[in-house]
């Protein structure tokens, strides 16, 4: 039997994802940029190595860049190697990148990397988020709420 094919969005192979964005924001939308890397930026990536938890995406100069992300060093370079946390320029749009940057200054919200993964084409890829950051209280009632969701769903397996 064929194999299924992935749609355009699908992701298919993520290198690294940032699993407590969630948690700690309230996603509003989110957006899918590349990302410039050097060789052997891409070959730590398809080791699955990299780490994007404490990274975020700010502008400067008018572009749109990834800070805090760490992508070591790939083990079997040569004489070519990079930095581990340096900036990396996310590639979008113009529009796009102007609106993201006026929402952050104007509504006060972040944008957060929630993974990095290979296209069908191969191409590496940012999926960002514009979000808003979550307060304990708000942290607190989601955690309540996916516990009631939980236990509803044992009851009605149990009872149904």
């Amino acid at each position: 039997m064929a194999q299924k094919k992935k749609g355009k969005g699908e992701a298919s192979n993520i290198a690294a994802q940032n699993r407590r964005a969630r948690h700690d924001y309230l996603i509003e939308q989110t957006f899918e940029a590349g990302i410039a890397l050097v060789g052997t930026e891409v070959k730590a990536l398809r080791d699955g190595q990299a780490s994007i938890t404490e990274s975020y995406a700010g502008g400067k100069e008018g572009e749109l860049f990834l800070f805090n992300a760490h992508i070591p060093e790939y083990r079997s370079a040569g004489y070519t190697r990079h930095e581990a946390r340096r900036p990396r320029k996310l590639l979008m749009h113009k529009r796009e990148i102007a609106r993201l940057l006026g929402a952050v200054q104007r509504q006060g919200m972040t944008l957060v990397p929630l993974s990095i993964y290979f296209n069908r084409r191969g191409l590496a890829k940012v999926n960002l988020a514009l979000a808003r950051g979550k307060h304990k209280a708000d942290r607190r009632a989601a955690v309540k709420d996916r516990d009631w969701q939980r236990q509803k769903a044992r009851l009605m397996r149990d009872k149904g």
